[in-house]
């Protein structure tokens, strides 16, 4: 996916901000994930986030996602 659009980063922050989950598409699987916060490790951008149903944390790098989307 690379660098995020300005209105990505709007998106996602309002995900964050607001515990709505989020789909996103990472080579070829589907997660649906609640975002908790958008992080810099090593210089590469991280979703840390939660599994909605078991609350398992993930870490899903940026540049390893293909896209997401915000579930209304």
């Amino acid at each position: 996916m690379g660098q995020l659009t300005v209105a990505e980063y709007d998106a996602l922050e309002r995900a964050i901000v607001d515990a709505r989950r989020i789909r996103l598409f990472r080579r070829g699987t589907e997660f649906l994930v609640v975002p908790e916060k958008l992080v810099v490790r090593d210089g590469r951008e991280a979703i840390i986030a939660r599994h909605p149903t078991t609350g398992a944390a993930l870490e899903i790098l940026l540049e390893e996602t293909d896209r997401f989307e915000v579930v209304r």
